[in-house]
């Protein structure tokens, strides 16, 4: 098993279908023991159903806006874990009225709240978590998407907020590799969860990978987590900073 003896914790699981809940299946299949993370009461009654079912070591309330939070995860995580191995950072979020129309349209107010939960959020958690990881060749990895370099309609301020988490992830590379820690970023092509679902458009988005996309169909979340396992495990030792795409090649495509 790639990850047998590893510990990883989980940020960013909603529901069955959200890519960082694939992740979390990965990773318990090869091994790793797990650790999750729910926002808020709301989802708690869907994600610890989930983190159980994986036999997590802890399942800890997390709204990442709150830095007393953050900082919480890991004061208990400490009590069980003596360190952790891997991070999974995969959360996103923009107000619904900043995914219509064009950025013309974007608020301030909308604007700060994407970056701090899309962004701000990673390195949050980074900062928290480098006691844990240092020493342990540990690795973290966050999600991205295409709008980051690319315009697509209605995506708006979130193609802002995941290009400065793909600045992000080279950024953190850089900070943290002389403690022997990685830090990657995968950029998904479009899924189907409870996220992509507040993008206006985002059916067409999907039709058009399917047609354009060198393997003329869209991934599965089973595909990121693969990818994922990949560069978290020691297959991937010399990796890090890198903004690695799952998306059927859609991203080399021209007209």
């Amino acid at each position: 098993m790639l990850l047998q003896g590893k510990k990883a914790l989980i940020f960013g699981i909603a529901n069955e279908k959200s890519i960082a809940w694939a992740i979390a299946k990965a990773f318990h299949e090869q091994g790793a023991e797990l650790a999750v993370t729910y926002a808020g009461e709301s989802l708690e009654k869907r994600v610890r159903p989930l983190a159980e079912s994986v036999n997590a070591a802890a399942i800890l309330p997390c709204n990442v806006t709150s830095d007393n939070e953050i900082t919480s995860v890991f004061t208990e995580l400490a009590k069980v874990w003596d360190g952790i191995d891997i991070i999974i950072h995969s959360v996103a979020f923009a107000n619904r009225d900043e995914l219509k129309g064009t950025i013309v349209g974007t608020t301030r107010e909308g604007f700060a709240t994407a970056m701090d939960v899309s962004v701000y959020s990673f390195l949050g958690i980074m900062k928290e978590a480098l006691p844990m990881m240092r020493g342990r060749n540990a690795a973290a990895l966050t999600l991205s998407y295409y709008g980051a370099v690319k315009v697509f309609p209605n995506y708006n301020v979130m193609g802002v907020a995941k290009a400065a988490l793909e600045a992000s992830v080279r950024y953190l590379a850089d900070a943290v590799g002389v403690d022997g820690i990685r830090v990657n970023g995968i950029s998904a092509g479009p899924i189907k969860t409870l996220a992509a679902s507040g993008v206006n458009g985002f059916s067409q988005i999907l039709h058009c990978v399917e047609e354009r996309a060198p393997l003329r169909r869209t991934i599965t979340q089973e595909d990121v987590a693969r990818s994922a396992v990949y560069l978290c495990s020691g297959l991937a030792s010399g990796v890090t900073g890198e903004i690695h795409y799952v998306d059927g090649g859609f991203n080399i495509t021209g007209l």
